[in-house]
């Protein structure tokens, strides 16, 4: 996939805000939604605020665009009936818009918390049983299995990626293990716009640390290979 319009949900987020200026100069004109404040457009960018529970406002943010990262929503443990209200129901209102507007690909960003219940001496690859950690998890967990059906019944491919701890540096010693650099999840984008096939795949979203407790060999295919790692870290803890 080469230009087109480009949707970036939760775009004033932790993520949102490290890759925003990564995304520009790729031919792509960027969409940048969320419910506060964005800064101001630079070249090539639209903003739009949208509320994601607001599902006439989320067909309007879609219509017009051919691939969506979806970023948007709760991103920490909450109340279950807020976690239901954006997470959950805001993610249906998602890709019943993409569906709508034929979309053709959309990244889901998924969390480790999908499976935060099994042991850390378990070695887990796309296919280990999920086994969420909380009602965000749960969350993730409907938005893996909504983007599987979209698949399956509507031919729209997507990412999952089970991210990590996106942030500019671990913030501990677990973070050693489960850091995703910004430069990745650019790289990682890339492929899922780029790749010939994309389907529906899994992939735990974490640089190549020296530590690591996920395996992506199961979706090799896409090409997707991690240049960073966290040992530049390693003196902070």
């Amino acid at each position: 996939m080469a230009g087109g319009r480009l949707l970036v949900t939760g775009a004033a987020g932790i993520i949102g805000g490290q890759i925003r200026e990564g995304l520009r100069g790729h031919g792509w004109k960027i969409r940048l939604s969320d419910i506060v404040e964005m800064g101001e457009a630079g070249p090539g960018e639209e903003i739009v605020t949208c509320d994601l529970t607001d599902a006439e406002a989320v067909r309007a943010l879609v219509t017009g665009c051919d691939a969506i990262l979806h970023f948007g929503g709760i991103s920490t443990e909450n109340r279950a009936d807020l976690i239901h209200r954006v997470n959950i129901a805001g993610t249906y209102h998602l890709y019943e818009a993409a569906r709508k507007d034929r979309v053709r690909r959309v990244l889901f960003a998924s969390s480790n918390h999908v499976i935060g219940f099994h042991s850390r001496e378990t070695r887990l690859t796309a296919s280990s049983p999920i086994r969420p950690d909380s009602n965000y998890g749960v969350s993730k967990a409907y938005g893996e299995a909504l983007a599987r059906l979209y698949w399956d019944k509507y031919g729209i491919e997507t990412l999952i990626v089970r991210i990590g701890s996106c942030f500019p540096a671990p913030k501990d010693r677990r973070m050693m293990a489960t850091w995703m650099s910004a430069g990745d999840m650019l790289r990682l984008i890339g492929v899922m716009l780029d790749v010939p096939r994309l389907g529906c795949p899994v992939v735990y979203g974490v640089s190549a640390n020296g530590e690591c407790w996920w395996d992506n060999s199961e979706t090799a295919y896409l090409g997707w290979v991690p240049q960073d790692s966290s040992a530049q870290f390693a003196h902070l803890f």
